[in-house]
């Protein structure tokens, strides 16, 4: 892996910006409220509410019913730590009434880490459209609140950075990753806490990418996830694939050179303070963007060969690419071309984003949202 470029004394500080301090002191770079469905049974509904409201997002999933043990753990853990994201000002729960993933009791634990939460379910409220109707109320009343929150000034060291490469693409791995991995480094320096996901890329490096750890413990961690993904159907490996014909410094090239201090499961919260952490999740853009925001990133750099042009409705999203032909086909959805920008580009295309300047992905309303699975539902 390269050595980091660019960061010499004489760079300039990390770009400054209003941003939104949380009672917890993460800074958040919206002020959002989330509408989270607790059931699949209950995200059409959940939909509606949000769109009751300008500042309100929705998280529309397939899970909360039939689920069990990890898999339930799972989906629970990662929406709770999503309503924590620093970027959520408060949070309406809209449930079904009789669903395995209860809105009533979650709600009291979005409640208890510190949110602001409001709750309905569609059997409680006596149906479809009086569960809207109290939603949409209730999600008003959250916008409201949301609205005085006051902005305060911030930089880039202050934030909790998501990075995912969704691809091994040639040009992702020698033009854009390593851009991305040496404005991680400099993110680090600076006192950020960067969060990367693709533990699938991992399986055939298990123990180069174990040597990357801190500590003897996350090693082991590092060491357990890649041996786990060994076994998954080839159809859930074609990442694992790819990386097993690349050099591990390749295939790791936007994590930077810092090592990794924790691993955290999907939907875990990562820790604060100067650092890198590697969240358990797969390299696919829907599933490793909800993970980064469960882990507390407060926007995401997302990097495609392909041009995956959907963000995330609870983070916003950068868009880099090292792709020529990409570029240029898809120049209104590709916020960096890797090709033409250094380090000073994406810190300060960081700060204009963290600032409230609005990416590609913001700018046309695409948005995609997917939790990951341990395994098959009932």
């Amino acid at each position: 892996m390269s050595a980091p470029t660019g960061v010499a004394s004489d760079r300039e500080p990390t770009p400054s910006f209003d941003g939104y301090r949380r009672e917890d002191g993460r800074v958040g770079v919206r002020n959002r409220v989330l509408v989270v469905p607790s059931v699949i049974c209950s995200h059409v509904v959940a939909e509606r509410v949000a769109e009751s409201e300008e500042s309100a997002v929705c998280a529309p999933h397939d899970h909360g019913c039939g689920q069990i043990g990890d898999d339930h753990d799972q989906t629970e853990r990662t929406l709770l730590n999503l309503a924590r994201n620093p970027n959520v000002a408060g949070a309406t729960v809209v449930g079904l009434g009789c669903e395995h993933l209860q809105s009533g009791p979650f709600a009291d634990r979005v409640a208890e880490s510190g949110v602001t939460v409001r709750e309905t379910a569609i059997q409680d409220a006596g149906g479809t459209d009086p569960c809207v109707e109290k939603g949409a109320a209730a999600t008003a009343d959250l916008a409201a609140a949301a609205a005085d929150a006051d902005r305060t000034g911030a930089t880039l060291a202050d934030l909790t950075v998501g990075v995912v490469s969704s691809d091994l693409d040639e040009s992702t791995r020698t033009v854009a990753d390593p851009l991305v991995g040496d404005t991680v480094d400099a993110l680090i320096d600076a006192g950020a806490r960067v969060v990367v996901a693709g533990t699938d890329r991992l399986t055939a490096h298990r123990d180069a990418a174990a040597d990357r750890a801190a500590t003897a413990t996350v090693a082991d961690s590092v060491r357990t996830v890649g041996e786990r993904d060994a076994g998954r159907p080839g159809n859930a490996r074609r990442v694992a694939r790819r990386a097993a014909d690349a050099p591990f410094d390749e295939i790791v090239g936007a994590w930077g050179s810092a090592s990794v201090d924790e691993l955290v499961p999907y939907g875990g919260r990562a820790s604060t303070g100067s650092g890198l952490t590697l969240v358990d999740s797969p390299s696919r853009f829907e599933e490793a963007a909800t993970a980064l925001a469960a882990a507390g990133a407060s926007v995401v750099v997302h990097v495609t060969a392909d041009g995956v042009p959907t963000g995330h409705p609870v983070v916003p999203v950068l868009k880099m690419t090292g792709d020529g032909a990409t570029a240029e086909a898809l120049a209104d959805d590709i916020d960096l071309d890797a090709r033409a920008a250094d380090i000073d580009a994406v810190l300060g295309e960081l700060g204009r984003v963290a600032g409230g300047a609005r990416t590609a992905s913001e700018e046309h309303g695409l948005t995609s949202f997917a939790i990951s699975r341990v395994g098959p539902s009932l």
